[in-house]
């Protein structure tokens, strides 16, 4: 048994319909999200690409201490700093990835 006082049928189908607003709001935003990180994946690739052109490394370690410092201080939470680094370390991690299928893929096709 828990140690919280019952609530009313009112007060649970308020919870209820509040949680459901919540989830609404959630899924839209995640929506957005979702659109808004395939935009930075596309500029992410054409980026490969022009570094391509000029022969560096897909991997600049230089420019992903400048974007992990950047969100970093982008965050005015709830996510703190910590949680914003580890989220865009994987994005990061991912378009990366994705440089390098397509330089393998350029590469396979001779180019």
């Amino acid at each position: 048994m828990t140690d919280k006082p019952q609530r009313s049928g009112d007060g649970r189908d308020a919870v209820a319909r509040r949680m459901e607003h919540c989830r609404k709001q959630i899924d839209a935003l995640d929506e957005r999200l979702v659109a808004l990180l395939n935009e930075r994946a596309a500029h992410a690739l054409e980026i490969g690409r022009l570094k391509e052109v000029v022969d560096m490394e897909v991997y600049q370690p230089q420019r992903e201490v400048v974007v992990l410092e950047q969100v970093r201080s982008a965050s005015r939470g709830p996510l703190d700093a910590g949680a914003i680094g580890r989220i865009f370390e994987r994005i990061i991690d991912e378009n990366r990835r994705m440089e390098r299928v397509l330089k393998e893929k350029k590469q396979g096709e001779g180019q």
